[in-house]
């Protein structure tokens, strides 16, 4: 995609319909080469349309974070939905998860005996319809047990009626400089640990869990039988940094216009401001990014500063300055975090507008 149809005002989120199929169908090549299942997470586009062509590109199903996004999903004819999220169930979610039982095959995660015991309270009867995996932390440090406890939190909820289907893990710490393969040998080695203590105690382990977009291609099928990548399908700026994706992979940009044009004098910085802030670019910035996102056209270029509306650029001597009400491509940090403040996105391909697509699971967030 080499320019910004002119139907397109900014700003607006842009997908390259012909990059993001590429990706799709890289990512579920590859694991499927390494005898792996997919089951890429939705979170990240939130989007039917995109969900329906993993599908069709052999993903198992799909994992959310949420059960409203869960079900979005179903609505829209998903029949397998993993909540990958250690959920803390009362009544109404209860009721919600036996509706989506009735649709769907549902799993959730759990990290807690606690936890475990209320779902399986509250759901009643129909504890055994809803399958449990047990969270493993292998090294991120959020949620999630030590692969030693494992045995503990999986019993507790048998006891409660709940089906325990194995385990599954975030291995976040490998969205960090020289992180990935360390991060995906790590989830091998707790997932694993995690498996065989199942196994041990009487469970049948029929789906060891893991893989983000950073380690989803280093991760291999020793211990895990599925992974959960999401962001693949964009690819981002932090991608782009952690060398995981190329310029060539980035499905997603923000459409942007220069509102503000400043040459520098020595004292003040050579820089253009852009329509696009923190309200469609998002504020995430890990500690060691270069910026608050990437241009597209211009890689040398920094994204130093958002307000809600500002996007301040600051621009190097050596390349011309762009010119006010020029437009511009930007490459959101945190592609998931973009997606989910926005109502629609404009689909392009060869440079085309050709369609918009609702996010139809934004702000489901409970």
């Amino acid at each position: 995609m080499s320019r910004i149809p002119v139907e397109i005002d900014t700003p607006d989120i842009m997908v390259d319909l012909d990059v993001l199929e590429r990706n799709i169908e890289r990512m579920a090549a590859t694991l499927r080469a390494k005898g792996l299942q997919l089951r890429p997470h939705a979170k990240t586009h939130k989007m039917p349309e995109i969900a329906a062509r993993q599908l069709a590109a052999g993903a198992v199903g799909l994992t959310v974070a949420t059960i409203g996004e869960a079900e979005v999903f179903a609505e829209h004819g998903a029949t397998d939905l993993f909540i990958a999220y250690p959920l803390w169930i009362g009544p109404r979610h209860a009721e919600r998860l036996r509706r989506l039982g009735t649709r769907a095959r549902i799993a959730i995660g759990t990290d807690s005996v606690e936890a475990a015991e209320a779902a399986g309270r509250h759901l009643g009867a129909a504890a055994g319809d809803i399958e449990v995996m047990v969270e493993i932390d292998s090294g991120h440090h959020r949620s999630g047990v030590h692969p030693e406890q494992a045995v503990e939190v999986a019993r507790a909820a048998a006891r409660a009626g709940l089906r325990v289907g194995g385990v599954f893990t975030f291995p976040g710490h490998g969205y960090a400089p020289g992180m990935p393969a360390k991060a995906a040998e790590e989830e091998q080695q707790a997932l694993g640990r995690a498996s065989e203590l199942l196994a041990a105690a009487g469970f049948e382990v029929t789906r060891v869990s893991g893989g983000s977009t950073p380690t989803a291609e280093l991760t291999g099928a020793s211990a895990v039988t599925e992974a959960r990548p999401g962001v693949y399908v964009f690819g981002d700026a932090q991608q782009l940094e952690l060398g995981r994706c190329t310029m060539a992979d980035i499905a997603l940009t923000v459409a942007a216009t220069v509102v503000s044009r400043h040459e520098g004098d020595g004292t003040t910085p050579r820089r253009v401001v852009l329509d696009s802030g923190s309200k469609v670019l998002g504020g995430d910035r890990p500690a060691w990014a270069t910026g608050f996102g990437r241009l597209m056209d211009h890689p040398e270029a920094r994204i130093t500063a958002l307000s809600e509306h500002h996007a301040t650029v600051f621009w190097p001597d050596d390349s011309d300055l762009p010119a006010l009400g020029e437009r511009l491509r930007v490459i959101p940090n945190h592609v998931c975090v973009a997606v989910n403040l926005v109502d629609d996105v404009a689909v392009v391909s060869g440079g085309t507008m050709v369609d918009r697509w609702r996010v139809a699971a934004r702000g489901r967030n409970a």
